[in-house]
Formats: C-alpha cells, structure tokens, sequence
C-alpha cells in the first residue's frame, strides 16, 4: 500500500468513525432538543469562552515552544503561534492527509536540523504534558464532586495526583533527558491552559443558563477530553460526544443539555482552527528567536 492509499484509508476510516458515532449519538437523543439548547445560548458568554479559548491555545503554543527550546530549536514566539495554528487547521480539516504534529515535526526539522527522533519527542511529550493536567483535573474535581459513586473513589483520586506527577517526570527524565529542563515550566503552562479552558467551559454551561451539576459537566468534559485524543475521529468528533452522552446518564444529567455543550465547544474549536488556513495557502516563515 502506498502512502497516499494509506493516507486514504485513514480518511474514510476517521470519517466512518465519526459518521457512526454521531449518528449513534442521535438515535439515543431528540437532535431538535439539542439544537434548542444551543438556541437559547447567550452571545456574550458565547463570545468569552471563545476569547478563554484562544487565549488557552496561545499557551499551549507557548508550551510547545518551551520544548522546541530545549532541543536547540530556537524558533521565535511569533513563528511558533503561526505555526500551530496552521497545525490546529490541518488536525481537523486535513484528518487524513497532514497531521498537525507531522507537519510540524517536518518542517521544524528541515529548517533546524535538531534530529527527527528529538522533534517529534518533543512533540509527544507536549501532548502528554497536556493529559497529564488533565488527568489532575480530573481528580480534583472528582474530589469535589458530590456524586456517592465518585467520592467512592477520593483515596484513588488523592493517592493518583502526585503518583502521576512523579512517574511523568520520572519516565521524562529516563527516556527524555535532554527535554527534562521543561518539565516544571511545561507543567505550569499545562495547569494554566487547562483551567482557561475550564472556564471557557463555564462560560458555556453559563450561555446555556445551567446553573445545576456545573463540577458534573466538567469532569465529563475533562474524560471526553481524553477520549477525544485517541485518533480515531476527525477532531474528536463523535468520540466526545459519546462521553458527553453515557457520562450524563451514568450521573444523572440531561443528555441533551451535554451533547449541546460538547457541539458548542466543537464549533469554538473548529472556528479558532479554521483561521489557520490563511497559513496553509501562505507558509509562515520559520525565524529564529533572536537575543
């Protein structure tokens, strides 16, 4: 098979995946309801989870680029924002073809030379740094969350918070030495950007006029987060979704009201990547940071 055949058959897999999972979704739940939902969504909210997200994106650029540092690729903040965003747009639009990280990893070693096995290292280990705040998050608010189920759980969640801590650094310092400098750094930017988006998500529980089971949303939210990223869909659509669905009945929350959330933060997401198209057509210029 050839790359190209490969790169097809990703494609028609992902958009199979995502075909049946949303329709799945819709066979359990009145879609007229769930459009009603995001009807009734109030603008202003609307308008500052977009601006939360973006802003938590610019972090995670900035993450990213902490880890390009420490393999001597000295790319400057504006380049890498450039950049990612191009990413952004070819993760979702492109599924099939080139993946964000690919592309980034391809032309980040064309240009600097830093060797491909340490690029997309560092690439891996953005990602992970970003699952490994999240799975915090998840604890935490699983430590709050006043469901008999969950708090079931509150010494699995408290001994897990520093036990992952510890064995991600540990594993970085084994397997990733030479990136280990970024460690606390990464770190800090992942607990910052996971909590803008936390509050993006408020914002949208809030233009929703949900005023009930709020921590309940967000930790089903931070679980489909991860869901999200195994590569099965096209941005995580469907997969998300699904969580949304089966963690609202496994704690008692309306199905429309989490499927209109996880729509809601899509569309967000997709508006933000769509941008990056302006750099699919015009290749930003990679310029080194300069002291």
């Amino acid at each position: 098979m050839t790359e190209n055949q490969r790169k097809l058959l990703t494609t028609i897999i992902k958009v199979a995946v995502s075909t049946a999972l949303i329709y799945f979704i819709f066979t359990k739940i009145n879609f007229g309801d769930v459009l009603l939902v995001v009807k009734k969504a109030k603008l202003g909210y609307l308008i500052l989870a977009l601006l939360l997200f973006v802003f938590s994106k610019i972090l995670n650029a900035l993450r990213l680029n902490l880890y390009f540092h420490t393999i001597g690729v000295k790319l400057n903040q504006f380049s890498n924002l450039k950049l990612y965003l191009l990413g952004m747009f070819y993760n979702l639009f492109l599924p099939g073809g080139i993946g964000g990280d690919a592309y980034k990893g391809y032309v980040i070693q064309k240009k600097f030379k830093a060797g491909t096995k340490k690029v997309f290292s560092v690439l891996l280990l953005d990602r992970l740094s970003g699952m490994l705040l999240i799975f915090l998050y998840v604890c935490l608010l699983g430590l709050i969350l006043e469901h008999q189920l969950i708090q079931s759980f509150s010494i699995l969640f408290l001994t897990a918070i520093p036990l992952s801590i510890l064995t991600f650094w540990g594993l970085n310092k084994k397997i990733f030495p030479y990136a280990i400098s970024a460690f606390w750094g990464s770190f800090l930017y992942s607990a910052v950007l996971q909590a803008t988006q936390l509050l993006a998500v408020v914002c949208i529980l809030k233009s929703l006029a949900i005023t009930l089971n709020e921590v309940a949303y967000l930790f089903v939210f931070l679980i489909s987060s991860i869901v999200s990223v195994v590569p099965l869909t096209i941005g995580g659509i469907g997969s998300r979704e699904v969580t949304f669905l089966y963690g609202a009945k496994w704690l008692q929350l309306s199905a429309d009201t989490s499927v209109a959330i996880s729509m809601v933060f899509f569309l967000i997401t997709a508006l933000v990547s769509l941008f990056g198209i302006y750099y699919h057509f015009r290749k930003p210029e990679l310029e080194v940071l300069e002291y």
